[in-house]
């Protein structure tokens, strides 16, 4: 919508102020990694971090949330409890912006989810371009998650002693009105910030063998693949990857009741489709028994299913996958491995 420039020295003002009003969120150092954490002095946030070991997601969709609580005490009684604090999240790479639009469109069509709806309406984003490959994991380049055009309100890009800041939402104008010391970006500015993103492609390497655009196809072709079986064979089944991925949005539902029996709470929690329970249900039947299957099902989610359905693929190339699999299993190898069975 516009360009403006923050100098680095008043983002520290930015965010104090911002902290008067909002919960305030970003990446933090944790040990030698980082994570999204809340921040309570602007000094801890880490914009120049690589990644971070959750994706921001979780401000949005949390790893457990109370939904309701009920009583059949006297009258029954069911409330709602949907906790929504207004927030703003600094410092967004562009996969997990890319990743947050897939949860809008999952959380917002069919039967629209009003806990996720409530807290995305609270929540301001601030994203950040990416101008170096987090590590060897990262592949955002084959995914076109490497840039970003519009899911934020606020997009920061480094120039060296300052920020230009896209102005992407009404309402980040209205952020960076009142709490932001920026002035308009000029011609020297421009040509600084051209200049940088031009100098950011050549350091991010393709990593597919092929055009993304072709992996929907791909993955309907390759539902019988006996490398389903070989990856099975090495997979633990454990659900890291999907705990980290910033697309996965798969929950469980369960109750807790108090000693009395009478009173209790809804809650729900992240679930894994790589867990044996996963796909059990009423009778004992489980319809995705064999780790081959539940593993297929992963990956056409992220190659194929989210496409057909959203329009989005669901893997942005963040790498976390990867990055946290103990045995090694990376989509890069995983869907060239695919395309060159098919050549």
């Amino acid at each position: 919508m516009s360009l403006w420039v923050v100098e680095k020295n008043a983002m520290a003002l930015f965010v104090t102020k911002l902290m008067g009003d909002y919960r305030v969120v970003g990446p933090r150092a944790r040990g030698n990694k980082f994570a999204f954490d809340q921040i309570e002095d602007p000094a801890d946030i880490r914009l120049d971090y690589d990644t971070s070991i959750l994706p921001p997601k979780k401000y949005l969709q949390p790893q457990q949330e109370r939904m309701m609580t009920f009583s059949r005490i006297g009258k029954p009684m069911v409330e709602t409890v949907i906790e929504a604090p207004p927030t703003v999240i600094l410092g967004v790479h562009t996969c997990d912006l890319h990743g947050m639009c897939v949860l809008d469109e999952a959380f917002g069509q069919g039967y629209p989810d009003a806990h996720y709806l409530r807290r995305r309406q609270k929540t301001l984003l601030v994203g950040i371009e990416c101008l170096e490959p987090c590590d060897e994991h990262s592949f955002c380049k084959s995914m076109g998650s490497l840039t970003v055009s519009d899911g934020y309100d606020l997009h920061l890009t480094d120039l060296g002693e300052a920020y230009a800041v896209d102005v992407g939402s009404e309402k980040g104008a209205a952020l960076l009105l009142r709490y932001g010391d920026a002035r308009k970006a000029t011609d020297a500015d421009m040509q600084q910030l051209n200049k940088v993103l031009g100098a950011k492609w050549p350091r991010f390497p393709y990593k597919l063998d092929f055009d993304a655009g072709d992996l929907a196809p791909l993955m309907s072709q390759s539902y019988d693949s006996p490398l389903w079986d070989q990856l099975a064979g090495i997979c633990l089944a454990c659900g890291q990857c999907t705990l980290v991925c910033p697309t996965c949005f798969c929950f469980n539902v369960y109750d807790e009741m108090a000693l009395n029996l009478k009173d209790g709470e809804r809650w729900r929690r992240w679930d894994s489709c790589q867990l044996d329970e996963f796909a059990r249900v009423a009778g004992g039947e489980n319809f995705r028994e064999q780790q081959a299957a539940r593993l297929r099902h992963r990956f056409m989610r992220k190659g194929r299913y989210l496409m057909e359905k959203y329009g989005e693929l669901g893997c942005v190339g963040c790498g976390r996958c990867a990055r946290s699999c103990l045995v090694d299993i990376s989509p890069v190898d995983v869907f060239n491995d695919l395309r060159g069975a098919k050549l």
